[in-house]
């Protein structure tokens, strides 16, 4: 099938996993990021989606989510419109269905960001997706509204497919991660018991690509089993790997990539949903105080010099969804060298929601953009 016809497809699709898509639609997810890229760069990006509103509701803080979505929501001629999720009615018992209805009255896309307690975030997405449905279908509107996943419990694909882009980009293509090895590993964080999406998101989406992946990690501080699972088939299908280490020299050895970033013992973190569903205030700062002492147990996981010099050559590309805690799980000298690596990386999120918004909006969009 071409990627032309694929696309076609992928009208009114929206992203809620990366694993919901198949490869073969991602590819086509980011030939049309690249070549926005190019257009944008080149100042011929044409507005595509004028006098549309693409609202993003933020239940989490962010810095680099949000301008992506507002640089691409505007590239494309759209208006961004960003919600503070606790000024939202939900707090007060709005169904994440009626979030929908109301919002898909509105909007033309809408982005979500979820991430802080496990279980909710992506049902969140998904049942405010049934009632942007529900009331399109009801109202005979033909409107395509589609959700993008700004950030849930178990994902955060824009940032993978980002740092997809980008490491694709800086070894030479599309096939140039098979057989590159990539560690992705936690690392400390004296500042809060921070999500489990990105390195989820990160062993999903990589191993679709023949790269060797080692996830490292200290004990207590496991991802979800469906990540897990899905990191080992999709290794299985492209002829890469996919292995679990608690040393995380061992998985910088070699290693032509390194992600280290911190995230929340999985104990903790399923312990924070029952408190969340008490609402129980302080048993939730009990439970981050404890999270931060756990980690302060392993503050040797730091991503420093002489581990950077394991890696192959002693030059691996340094990844990080930043902001990174400088000091904590990377060493200044490192972050320093680069700098401009990880600011290009970022830039890259800014074509991904292009890409996402446009093939779920824009009918003809290969000819629309010269592909």
């Amino acid at each position: 099938m071409s990627k032309h016809s694929i696309l076609d497809q992928l009208y009114g699709r929206s992203m809620l996993l990366t694993q919901d898509w198949s490869t073969a639609e991602l590819e086509a997810l980011l030939t049309v990021a690249t070549r926005m890229e190019k257009l944008d760069l080149k100042g011929k990006m044409p507005a595509l989606l004028p006098n549309q509103l693409a609202y993003a509701m933020f239940f989490d803080n962010s810095t680099r989510t949000k301008s992506a979505w507002a640089g691409a929501a505007s590239r494309l001629g759209m208006q961004p419109v960003i919600v503070d999720g606790s000024s939202t009615q939900v707090s007060h018992g709005e169904t994440a269905a009626e979030t929908g209805a109301m919002l898909g009255m509105n909007s033309h896309a809408l982005g979500v960001r979820h991430d802080l307690i496990l279980g909710e975030g992506n049902s969140f997405m998904r049942d405010v997706k049934d009632g942007i449905d529900s009331y399109l279908d009801a109202t005979g509107n033909a409107r395509k509204v589609p959700i993008v996943n700004l950030q849930c419990d178990i994902d955060h694909p824009t940032q993978a497919m980002a740092d997809l882009m980008w490491l694709r980009e800086h070894f030479g293509g599309p096939s140039s991660l098979r057989g590159k090895k990539i560690a992705v590993s936690w690392a400390y964080s004296p500042s809060y018991a921070k999500p489990l999406s990105v390195p989820q998101g990160l062993i999903m989406l990589l191993t679709r690509y023949g790269a060797e992946v080692t996830l490292a990690h200290p004990y207590g501080y496991d991802l979800l089993d469906m990540p897990m699972a899905a990191a080992k088939q999709n290794s299985q299908e492209s002829g890469g790997s996919f292995r679990v280490t608690h040393n995380m020299d061992e998985a910088f050895e070699g290693a032509h990539a390194v992600y280290p970033k911190s995230w929340g013992p999985q104990a903790l973190m399923l312990e924070r949903v029952e408190a969340n569903k008490r609402k129980d205030n302080a048993g939730m700062k009990d439970i981050e105080q404890r999270a931060l002492a756990l980690n302060a147990q392993h503050r040797d996981w730091i991503c420093d010099e002489s581990r950077m010099a394991r890696t192959e050559g002693g030059k691996a590309l340094y990844l990080h969804c930043l902001p990174a805690d400088i000091g904590a799980e990377v060493s200044a000298g490192v972050m320093d060298l680069h700098k401009v690596n990880v600011a290009r990386e970022a830039q890259k999120k800014v074509y991904i929601i292009m890409a996402m918004l446009a093939v779920a909006k824009v009918q003809g969009l290969a000819e629309k953009i010269g592909l």
